[in-house]
């Protein structure tokens, strides 16, 4: 439940369109991020809805979780979870691992690259080591 926070309250708190200009979210994500109990607001200055600022760590986390591949319904899990939470660790372990493949695959192809910007040949096709970087990447 919000409350209304009254004036002396409020220069600590974040409007909701801070709060999206500063993580570069629309309003409508932190409202649906607030539905699903990610985040919380500390209650509204009028019509609009304020936060705490450390919700913009908890955003920068749920990000971070975003762009590793995890799903709204794990994160959730994620900021609840604790010691004994084995599942949700051994996923996460999963998850690095996974991305530990990406990277290796993106260095390879990075490094591909780096060739092929370099490479005296007039045609990249014709260069035997771009192509062999391209097939390893």
């Amino acid at each position: 439940m919000t409350e209304t926070i009254d004036a002396t309250t409020t220069a600590a708190l974040l409007d909701i369109g801070d709060v999206a200009a500063r993580t570069g979210l629309a309003p409508s994500a932190l409202r649906f991020y607030e539905q699903r109990g990610l985040i919380e607001p500390a209650g509204r200055n009028g019509l609009r809805r304020t936060y705490q600022p450390e919700v913009l760590d908890r955003l920068s986390l749920i990000a971070c979780a975003r762009q590793a591949g995890f799903g709204i319904a794990e994160i959730s899990r994620f900021l609840m979870a604790g010691p004994g939470d084995t599942e949700l660790r051994q996923r996460m372990a999963a998850k690095a691992d996974e991305l530990d493949v990406m990277i290796a695959r993106l260095t390879r192809m990075r490094a591909a690259l780096r060739h092929g910007a370099t490479c005296p040949r007039e045609r990249l096709v014709d260069c035997p080591e771009f192509m062999a970087a391209v097939k390893e990447a």
